[in-house]
């Protein structure tokens, strides 16, 4: 690692200082890098009023400098309404009070670059607030700025608010119609999200040169790259066709028209060159939802000049029952979920390169999802879930307290939660006659809240969030599940974190290395190897709460069964075990091990 200038506070108009920019940047250093993301409300509070913020991350830096971490994704700080949290921007330049103030996040930056590690800022810029300047400008047709969103007369033959009226039947990620009548001009204008998130018109040359120069000015305060929010629905069938209806759904879906449109490519080299990404070795990974293989090897290709990684949805997809929506839950077989995986590994092999992640803000913890939280294997499993995943090919993402093993938050009742998506779906399918003891069963399994419980630092009261009422009750297995008792334990969670991320760091067999996929229809066992330079690490990971052993009698046919495991594994080295000390060929439930081959 090494350390940067760092960035001068300064005010919200001013722009920052040419010292606030890293002074290296090497090409292609996010390969080998590891990205932390902290989700600002959740993380640490400082002031004690029950809602992170930025001196409070700044103050826990160093757990992340000694998780051995590269990147801080930052999820939105800016000044905002908060009706989803933040992603409803009323002010790209400026902090919103909650989190702090522009010097608060100046000093954040710097303390980063202090320590090595880079910051990237989340950008979300298909829609704003409702309160963005720009879009209360537009709500007057006659504005130079209307056209800067998405306005639109009733659909022919219908009156403004009556049924159907709506421009078309695009249903909204939140619930509801996309579309939302402001009664003082007659019109609509279309919110893929909240209401209070209105979508920006990206087809405005205008509009994107501004939001090209708020990148700049962010660029120049020190910030190392951009998460982009959604950044596939940027353009859209301008036509704005009707989309399918689901059996039994209120509206109509809006993908295939809102994402991927036909300018996608375009407007993403444009901002890449208008913005300096390239030329300056900034992280950029687009979040895109609905997105194949096909757009994301288009999208990363180094030779095109768009994105350097996207995030894929289809693993986060599988457990979703067919034609159904996230709340409709299915059970997810290993061998389908390792075969997804594989397809996207084996896709961006020779062009692009891949995100790798198991939970964000928006999914729900992965060691509860993808593994078994119970107090027996939630240790094991999140330790194995772990490895599976830094082993694939690609830059790994952790969420706060990923690397605690921390467990989805078992909230039984719809007052506890907070998330606008969850509550608005609680809302809707009671309308709809589903029986509430279904939804909150639903809830409890795929809400995002299940993330964005606070990050649990310690045994005391709100588990060393804050001193005050956190805004988001603390998952009460804090007392056991925290950073203080992780932190020296050789057996946690924290440990195996740091271990795994110290190998991407000094093994280019991890970070560069060929991948290949073995024994795929195994319903237990997850087997990958990785080459490079006449090396190889093999991951022999038993991906359930049975016990799984090597040993078979089946014939040898090859080295893609279990036979020719057995032979691969018999005197082989143990680089990275879930369960030191064990050998042979029985795994315990939810072990791992990391062989390693060649000089």
């Amino acid at each position: 690692m090494s350390s940067f200038d760092a960035a001068p506070a300064a005010g919200p108009d001013a722009p920052a200082a040419p010292g606030a920019r890293p002074s290296l940047r090497e090409p292609g250093w996010w390969r080998t890098a590891v990205v932390y993301q902290v989700y600002p409300r959740s993380f640490a509070d400082s002031d004690g009023d029950g809602v992170g913020d930025l001196p409070g991350i700044t103050a826990r830096l160093d757990h992340l400098a000694n998780l051995g971490i590269d990147v801080l994704w930052l999820s939105p700080v800016y000044r905002s309404p908060m009706d989803d949290n933040g992603y409803d921007i009323s002010d790209y330049r400026d902090v919103d009070p909650s989190f702090g103030t522009l010097a608060d996040l100046d000093a954040l930056i710097a303390a980063c670059h202090d320590r090595g590690i880079r910051l990237v800022m989340d950008l979300v810029v298909n829609h704003t607030s409702d309160e963005h300047p720009w879009f209360v400008e537009s709500r007057d047709p006659r504005s130079p700025k209307r056209d800067w969103y998405w306005w639109r007369p009733a659909r022919p033959g219908h009156e403004p608010g009556t049924p159907g009226a709506e421009p078309n039947n695009w249903g909204a990620a939140f619930s509801g119609p996309a579309w939302h009548l402001d009664a003082a001009s007659g019109e609509y204008y279309l919110h893929l999200f909240s209401p209070k998130q209105p979508d920006l018109n990206w087809e405005n040359p205008q509009v994107r040169q501004a939001v090209y120069a708020m990148m700049r000015w962010w660029v120049e305060r020190g910030v190392d790259g951009f998460r982009m929010d959604v950044i596939n629905f940027i353009s859209k069938d301008v036509t704005l066709p009707d989309g399918p209806v689901a059996p039994g759904a209120p509206h109509g879906s809006a993908f295939p028209g809102s994402a991927n449109g036909p300018r996608l490519d375009e407007f993403l080299a444009e901002m890449h060159a208008a913005v300096g990404l390239g030329e300056q070795h900034l992280l950029t990974v687009g979040e895109m939802p609905g997105s194949t293989i096909e757009v994301a090897r288009r999208v990363t290709d180094p030779a095109r000049d768009e994105l350097n990684m996207v995030f894929t949805f289809e693993h986060v997809d599988l457990d979703v029952a067919p034609g159904g929506t996230k709340w409709d839950l299915a059970d997810l077989p290993l061998p389908v979920l390792k075969r997804n995986l594989e397809s996207w590994q084996l896709g961006l092999a020779d062009v692009g390169w891949n995100s790798l992640y198991w939970n964000n803000h928006d999914q729900p913890r992965a060691v509860s999802r993808f593994g078994d939280d119970s107090p027996e294997h939630r240790v094991s499993s999140a330790k194995t879930l772990a490895t599976v995943l830094h082993l694939h090919r690609g830059t790994p993402f952790v969420y706060q307290g990923e690397e605690l093993g921390m467990t989805n938050a078992g909230f039984a009742q719809i007052g506890q939660y907070r998330d606008i998506e969850s509550v608005n779906r609680h809302a809707a399918a009671l309308g709809l006659g589903t029986p509430a003891e279904e939804i909150l069963r639903s809830l409890s399994v795929k809400s995002r809240d299940n993330a964005r419980t606070p990050m649990q630092w310690d045994d005391s009261p709100h588990a060393g969030f804050t001193t005050g009422e956190p805004w988001l009750a603390v998952n009460p297995n804090h007392t056991s599940i925290n950073v203080a008792a992780a932190q020296d334990d050789p057996a946690s969670v924290l440990a195996h974190y740091r271990a795994l991320i110290a190998l991407r760091h000094t093994d280019p067999v991890v970070s560069e290395g060929d991948f290949e996929l073995l024994l795929p229809d195994h319903e237990q066992l997850w087997v990958i190897r990785r080459t490079h330079g006449g090396r190889a690490l093999l991951v022999v990971a038993n991906c359930s709460s049975q016990p799984c052993a090597l040993a078979g009698g089946e014939e040898p046919t090859g080295e893609d069964d279990l036979a020719g495991l057995r032979a691969l594994v018999a005197d082989a080295d143990v680089l990275l075990p879930t369960h030191p000390g064990r050998q042979g060929l029985e795994l315990a439930p939810w072990e791992s091990r990391v062989y390693a081959f060649g000089a």
